[in-house]
C-alpha cells in the first residue's frame, strides 16, 4: 500500500512523501516574433475572408490572436510601415549623438545666461556705489 502512496500525485505536482512527481524543469517560452511580410499577407488574407467564421478560422490554422490583427489592421491604416516589422522592446537607446550634444549645449547656454544676469547685477550695484562714493567725497571736500 505504501508503494501505491507514492505515486499518488496531489493537484500541486508533489507526491504524498513532499517529492516533485517530476523534477524535470521546462525552459520557459520564447516571445513570438513575426516578420513584416507575414504580417502583410495575414492581413491582406483576412481582407479577403467574405464568409462567416473565415477570419476565426485563419486565427485558428495560424494560432493567432484577434488582438494582433487589430494593431496589425491598425499600424497599417495609420500608415505605419515600420509599425508592422518586428520592433525591439525597452528602453530606446540615444542613437543620435547630435541630440545629447543639443541638450548639453542648451543646459549650458542657460547656465552662462544666468551668471551673466548675476554679473550685470553686481556690475549695475558697483556702478552706483562708485557714484554714491564720488558724491560723498566730493561733498566732503566742498566742506572742506
Amino acid at each position: 500500500m505504501s508503494q501505491k502512496q507514492s505515486t499518488i500525485v496531489q493537484g500541486n505536482g508533489v507526491t504524498p512523501g513532499g517529492r516533485p512527481a517530476d523534477p524535470e524543469v521546462v525552459p520557459c517560452g520564447q516571445r513570438r516574433r513575426f516578420t513584416a511580410a507575414y504580417k502583410q499577407r495575414i492581413v491582406e488574407e483576412a481582407e479577403r475572408c467574405d464568409q462567416p467564421g473565415q477570419v476565426g478560422a485563419l486565427l485558428r490554422r495560424e494560432g493567432l490572436y484577434s488582438s494582433h490583427l487589430n494593431t496589425w489592421r491598425r499600424q497599417r491604416a495609420a500608415g505605419q510601415l515600420q509599425g508592422l516589422a518586428v520592433q525591439q522592446r525597452g528602453r530606446k537607446s540615444q542613437q543620435d549623438g547630435q541630440a545629447v550634444e543639443l541638450a548639453r549645449l542648451r543646459r549650458e547656454n542657460e547656465r552662462l545666461r544666468r551668471q551673466l544676469e548675476q554679473a550685470e547685477l553686481i556690475i549695475a550695484a558697483q556702478k552706483k556705489l562708485a557714484q554714491a562714493l564720488e558724491q560723498t567725497l566730493s561733498d566732503s571736500k566742498e566742506a572742506n
